[in-house]
């Protein structure tokens, strides 16, 4: 497994420049639900929280496929043009743990798909697949994870219309207009389903007002990061009043932000307010270190954005991931608390940090 990875790892990593820009245009769905095969990098990203036995519970399972250019020009039906990677993960609030697990193939052979017509990706047995439903442009996500320890058979349904983050779904991630990615969030959906643990069955449960709620992120591009950058620090949060709040900053070396953004969407809203670079600041308050890889991570925040000044306070400190067998990093995300300027919580949703361990490389 470790010679396998090392291989196709040192596939990406050698790849040619990309022959391919990020396409411009209004975006059609569902066809941009699905894959996106031209562009370098591309992945599905559902995290929520659940009630279950009267406990909460923090889950994620993301999909990433990868463009292989150095395959690009090999005629044998075994070259690995396209790679996918997933992480599944489970986060215990009260138990005060993180169980994860993760899978990498190379597209076809019935082992590995993302379809290019609509979300359909497949791993070994895993899975995330979307079907219409009711409403105009509504969405059901069926989660299907078998993991080392845990599983998710989960459903994901829209109660809200498509957020497209930027400009129409263009979001800038640098100086230069090509550091960008088509990024398309579903806040707000509505989770039901199964948790398995410890061979037993833990149904979702009917619980409190803003509880059993997921969020949907599917992004592609071909130059997400500056060069500069080592990583980001994002958070996508449902708010307890119906809204959604995303913000991010992509940090450089020596900590300080590259680039940084954004959006705010009100429950009632059509369109979302788009936030400047200069308007978003994230400000570390407290930190922790893995007792595994002896990495330092900021597990509180301040952030200020214009909808305010807030706090982002992780809900379990040791929320961090080992993707060394498949993506080759080590980054942290967790289920997080968002807290307004007097301490009450106002809600829920996701912190990802990476390039902490060692900078970030997306090829």
């Amino acid at each position: 497994m470790l010679y396998r990875r090392q291989w196709l790892l040192g596939l990406l990593a050698t790849g040619a420049p990309a022959a391919w820009a990020l396409q411009r245009g209004p975006l059609r769905f569902p066809r941009d639900h699905g894959s996106h095969p031209s562009a370098q990098i591309e992945w599905w990203y559902l995290t929520g929280q659940v009630r279950a036995e009267g406990r909460r519970w923090g889950f994620q399972i993301t999909f990433f496929r990868s463009r292989v250019d150095a395959a690009a020009t090999l005629r044998s039906a075994f070259a690995a043009r396209q790679l996918l990677f997933a992480h599944a993960a489970l986060t215990d609030v009260e138990g005060r743990r993180l169980l994860h697990d993760e899978r990498i193939a190379r597209t076809g052979f019935g082992v590995a798909q993302a379809r290019e017509d609509d979300t359909a990706v497949r791993l070994h047995d895993w899975s995330l697949v979307r079907d219409a439903i009711d409403s105009p442009g509504a969405s059901r996500y069926a989660i299907h994870a078998p993991a080392r320890g845990f599983a998710l058979e989960l459903v994901a349904t829209s109660t809200q219309p498509l957020l497209l983050q930027g400009d129409g779904g263009y979001s800038r991630k640098g100086p230069l207009a090509t550091q960008a990615s088509w990024y398309v969030s579903q806040p707000q959906l509505a989770v039901e389903g199964v948790i398995r643990l410890d061979g037993r069955a833990l149904r979702v449960e009917p619980a409190q007002p803003g509880d059993n709620r997921a969020w949907m992120d599917h992004e592609w591009s071909d130059a997400l990061l500056a060069p500069e950058a080592v990583g980001w620090d994002w958070i996508g949060i449902n708010l307890a009043d119906g809204g959604a709040l995303t913000a991010f900053v992509l940090r450089r070396a020596d900590g300080n932000a590259l680039w940084a953004g954004g959006s705010l969407r009100g429950a009632r809203d059509a369109a979302p307010q788009v936030f400047a670079p200069a308007q978003v600041r994230f400000t570390a308050q407290r930190h922790w270190t893995s007792p595994r890889s002896g990495v330092r991570y900021p597990v509180q925040w301040q952030i200020e954005t214009p909808a305010g000044r807030m706090q982002v306070r992780a809900l379990v400190d040791d929320q961090e991931l080992d993707s060394r067998a498949s993506t080759g990093a080590i980054y942290w995300e967790g289920l997080s608390a968002l807290l307004s300027d007097a301490g009450r919580e106002i809600g829920l949703g996701y912190l990802e940090m990476t390039g902490y361990a060692a900078p970030l490389q997306l090829k």
